[in-house]
């Protein structure tokens, strides 16, 4: 059987006392870092010495396959250097492996800096969308292409980049979309920021360190949307502008379809 555990993703406190017992009893253990296991193991206090197999983003999948056989026989403990493995981290190829050869796949749930980073946010957590670690390049795009998103949204991403990242959210989400950084979750300095997208650009300019989570406002609804862009539509009309002008304007600055809302606003008058 895999094992998946998920580990502290800063306070050792958090660490539960199925993961302690299945660390004790492990036999066999792929880790993303070998050397984070043994200092997981000697600060929990654990004397066990299980076999270590490294499985890191650039071995996964040529690993897999013989932890997959491994796993037919004894029972082997995943864990990745914080949080749950698959999540941005090691353990999809291996999962997907194991089901397809028909190995059992079982999990010991713990912390999560995805679901604590939207449980502090302090915006919607009824539907929400992780998007992973934001891309190195070609930002404002991929941001503008989640810009009719509404679901509330939560990105990782460096420190050394947060400044640029936010700055592109802007161009592509608009200055005003609420916006919240928790930085350094569960440990010592951590810190939750919240504001508009265009306040966080400048609070990030001063640099920022740590584990950094981005968690996003998602878009206004479509329909409600266009219904506001009509009434702006509407009350353009009355200050003299014609119904196609104002429609043109109001298309402009919230993008949204001239059509749409010419047709909206022309219904309504």
């Amino acid at each position: 059987m895999i094992i998946l555990a998920a580990t502290p993703i800063g306070n050792l406190g958090d660490a539960s006392r199925r993961l302690v017992e299945a660390l004790e009893n492990a036999e066999i253990i792929a880790a993303e870092d070998t050397r984070t296991t043994i200092q997981l193991l000697r600060a929990l206090g654990v004397d066990n010495r299980p076999r270590l197999i490294a499985m890191h983003e650039h071995n996964e999948v040529e690993k897999a396959a013989e932890i997959v056989e491994l796993a037919r026989d004894t029972d082997v403990l995943v864990l990745t250097d914080a949080g749950m493995p698959a999540i941005s981290d090691p353990g999809f190829p291996l999962v997907a492996a194991a089901a397809a050869a028909g190995v059992a796949v079982t999990v010991i749930p713990g912390p999560s800096a995805v679901l604590a980073a939207l449980a502090v946010s302090g915006l919607p957590t009824d539907r929400f969308t992780f998007e992973g670690f934001v891309p190195r390049r070609s930002r404002a795009a991929w941001f503008a292409a989640l810009a009719r998103e509404e679901r509330t949204m939560v990105f990782f991403e460096s420190p050394h980049r947060l400044a640029e990242s936010l700055a592109d959210l802007v161009t592509a989400l608009g200055p005003d979309r609420r916006v919240v950084v928790a930085r350094e979750l569960t440990k010592l300095y951590e810190e939750v920021v919240r504001g508009t997208a265009a306040e966080l650009v400048a609070w990030a300019g001063s640099g920022v360190k740590g584990e950094i989570c981005i968690v996003v406002e998602g878009a206004v609804p479509a329909s409600t949307g266009l219904d506001d862009g009509v009434a702006q539509v509407l009350a353009l009309v009355t200050t003299g502008t014609s119904l196609k002008d104002a429609a043109a304007e109001v298309a402009e600055a919230t993008g949204l379809g001239r059509r749409e809302l010419y047709q909206g606003a022309l219904a309504q008058k």
